[in-house]
């Protein structure tokens, strides 16, 4: 399988030659000349396997250039018990991604018991043993330059700590993380790792990867490589899950779902069109943001307006104006016209917007399925307090938006499955102010942030970025 950039000016390359680098040449975003898709009879064979099976037969029909015995191999080594081990009570680690059902057609779909308590290690896990294995295959080196609102920052480093020929320099924005997500990441002492602290919004943090990886002089000469979501391995990953739960939550194929999805940068969202597009029968994709309702905003008008300041709030990993992902998303619904995307995209960097009512792109939205809503500090809080007064279930603020937003487009008949995000011991001070008690952490991160931290605290500068890669990456 072949992989285009949406902007159309980059060469068509395989999975292996995109894995690695993140952002096209042309500065668009890498997807598969076209989806494959799955037949009835074979979503009947998938209904069966458990979560490696699952991500074979997804993964093997988007990855064709690594043989099947090592991708296995590679799958198998990542989606264990032991990886994904900090499942809830009542849960089977086995699962690597339990259904928890609230009430009958409303589920809260597991995907945060891996080592950073967050679903970012559902794929980034994976990335990283696919890093290793092509650079061991190549004998190559890769610096990781990557950015974070939250959680993908940790997530990344800890699937990347200790590896071979890789070194991960990661942004992230001086305010806004809660103290757990800040230990996470700087109290790592490896010396591959490398926290740079931008005084500035996740956006500037976003910008400044964006600029490095879009200077190809020297993204080629220092081997820099992507692990947000604009790399296309980890979209791809996050797809397995939705089908996991589509099955979790059904008896046969003839049944559609909706899920809502707690929404930054897209990326999560784009994974389940992909798996849609893939031939999963999903009724709705409910995009469920924060105050920062760029992505709302779009789906309710059409028009896609990225602030020029971030707000901070309680679910802060869902900080974001500008969703790099949604530019996969909109190349589809622009019916794959490269030349469109370079347009959108140039008013969108040049610090303007579009309105896609203009051309009558608009009017496809509805019918893929897209619903919206956004949640404000105030909703969040009162539905942590409600979903555990009611079920016994205690969920962090970003999977509490998901909910709120979520429960507004329930239908009838309709299961819902909304999209953890991470596990409140990662945001303790909304839990407090929620439910008055402490989240219960796992015992080896008691003490985390009590721990010497390491990183590098500078502006929101590309060239001092770049200077402190050229010193640190070997």
């Amino acid at each position: 399988m072949n992989y285009l950039s949406t902007r159309g000016l980059a060469p068509q390359l395989r999975f292996s030659e995109i894995l690695l680098g993140g952002l096209a040449s042309d500065g668009g975003l890498y997807v598969p000349e076209a989806y494959p898709r799955f037949s009835a009879a074979e979503l009947d064979a998938m209904r069966g396997m458990n979560y490696r099976e699952l991500a074979f037969a997804v993964l093997s029909r988007l990855v064709d250039d690594i043989p099947a015995d090592d991708l296995r191999a590679l799958i198998d080594k990542t989606y264990t018990a032991e990886v994904y081990r900090y499942a809830g009570p009542g849960e089977n680690a086995a699962d690597i991604t339990p259904l928890k059902t609230l009430e009958p057609g409303l589920h809260v779909l597991a995907l945060s018991n891996g080592p950073t308590l967050a679903f970012k290690d559902m794929a980034m896990q994976l990335l990283g043993n696919l890093f290793e294995y092509v650079l061991d295959k190549t004998h190559g080196e890769l610096n990781i330059l990557g950015a974070t609102s939250g959680d993908t920052g940790s997530a990344a480093e800890y699937a990347m700590r200790g590896k071979r020929g890789i070194r991960v320099f990661m942004l992230s924005p001086e305010h806004g993380m809660t103290r757990f997500q800040q230990a996470q990441m700087y109290a790592l002492a490896d010396a591959n790792i490398h926290n740079l602290v931008i005084r500035g919004v996740f956006d500037q943090c976003q910008d400044i990867v964006k600029a490095v990886s879009n200077d190809l002089e020297f993204k080629a000469r220092h081997h820099i490589g992507a692990v947000n979501s604009i790399n296309w391995a980890r979209v791809a990953a996050q797809s397995v899950y939705y089908f996991k739960a589509y099955f979790a939550a059904t008896r046969s194929n003839d049944e559609e779902v909706s899920f809502s999805v707690p929404s930054g940068n897209f990326g999560n969202v784009c994974a389940g069109h992909i798996a849609r597009q893939m031939g999963l029968p999903i009724r709705k994709l409910i995009v469920a943001t924060n105050e920062n309702d760029v992505l709302d905003e779009f789906f309710r008008t059409g028009v896609y307006r990225p602030r020029p300041e971030t707000k901070h709030t309680s679910s802060p990993s869902m900080d974001i104006s500008k969703a790099s992902n949604f530019e996969r998303f909109v190349f589809d619904l622009a019916g794959r016209d490269a030349a469109k995307i370079r347009s959108l995209w140039g008013a969108v960097e040049s610090g303007g917007s579009f309105d896609l009512k203009d051309d009558g792109l608009f009017d496809r939205v509805a019918g893929l399925g897209m619903a919206s809503g956004s949640s404000s500090h105030a909703n969040r809080i009162d539905t942590i307090r409600t979903v555990h007064q009611r079920y016994g279930v205690m969920i962090d603020p970003h999977t509490a938006d998901g909910l709120k937003v979520g429960l507004e487009h329930r239908e009838a008949g309709v299961p819902l499955i909304c999209m953890e995000t991470a596990q409140p011991a990662k945001f303790e001070d909304a839990i407090r102010e929620a439910l008055g008690v402490e989240p219960v952490r796992p015992a080896e991160l008691a003490d985390l942030e009590a721990q010497p931290q390491k990183k590098h605290v500078m502006d929101a500068d590309v060239e001092a970025v770049k200077r402190y890669i050229v010193a640190h990456a070997g």
